[in-house]
């Protein structure tokens, strides 16, 4: 089967402007009874779930036979070749609190590649999307990687890990040596806007561990595709499914990655 990936990237924004008019809908509706914990600081409410849902029923013509990797897991079902990657809501913690930074994340795989990536930020309405080989774009105008060529010069993303805290020292320390030689170090409490964030050249990078493939899977693509480059902390390629991620402009990335791996002993397995 040969895709049109710029047609279906087309129609998945139009897909994720439709589901935020829906959540924005919902924005301070949510009580305390309708958060539901799924783990030690990991919430889900029933925005999450009916957003999702919305999101999979309108995806589901587009690709036939292309299955589902979705956070709140509505429907179980993955393709031999196709399979949507979606995050219907990250930045659960900031929309419950009130916090004006949360984003739909949809990225469509072929085989073990990202095709079509697509992130929007409900707060700003802000749509930043690519397709494969099409560039990057948000709200219709190209976008690029900043062109800052030290790491000193630059300005850098990051999360905080919420359950995983095996490498909290190693990251802490990592923490402190970009405070001192970088710009500054920010927390938006959304993976898919730190990285549509540095594939728009407002952040030189970002890295997290800790973090699933919905978290990331479009902000791959929407960064390659304005120039930037992406690895886990090894260097290596295993970041969509390996929980540990960094990205960068071109520049800085060889520095940065290296910095990451010693500090967080990636470099020594």
């Amino acid at each position: 089967m040969t895709l049109d990936y710029q047609q279906i990237c087309e129609k998945v924004n139009d897909i994720a402007k439709n589901t935020a008019t829906y959540i924005q809908s919902e924005r301070g509706n949510i009580v305390k009874d309708q958060i539901e914990v799924k783990g030690l600081h990991d919430f889900v409410t029933r925005v999450d779930k009916t957003s999702e849902k919305m999101i999979i029923d309108a995806l589901e013509p587009l690709v036939i036979g292309a299955g589902f990797i979705a956070e709140e897991n509505t429907k179980p079902q993955k393709g031999d070749v196709f399979n949507w990657i979606i995050d219907p809501l990250d930045g659960t913690t900031n929309f419950i609190h009130g916090v004006p930074c949360y984003c739909i994340s949809i990225a469509l795989m072929e085989n073990n590649e990202i095709v079509v990536g697509v992130i929007y930020e409900l707060n700003m309405q802000e749509c930043f999307y690519a397709w494969k080989g099409g560039g990057a774009y948000l709200n219709g105008n190209p976008i690029k990687v900043s062109n800052a060529e030290k790491l000193s010069n630059s300005l850098l993303a990051t999360g905080f890990p919420y359950y995983d805290y095996h490498l909290l020292d190693e990251y802490l320390n990592l923490f402190k040596y970009f405070m001192k030689h970088t710009h500054g170090v920010r927390r938006l409490g959304s993976a898919a806007a730190d990285l549509a964030y540095v594939a728009a050249g407002r952040f030189e990078g970002f890295y997290e561990y800790s973090l699933k493939s919905w978290d990331v899977a479009a902000g791959t693509l929407i960064v390659t595709e304005a120039g930037g480059k992406v690895s886990d902390f090894n260097g290596g390629s295993n970041y969509i499914f390996g929980q540990q991620i960094i990205c960068s402009n071109a520049a800085i990335f060889s520095e940065f990655q290296a910095i990451v791996a010693e500090y967080m002993n990636f470099n020594k397995q």
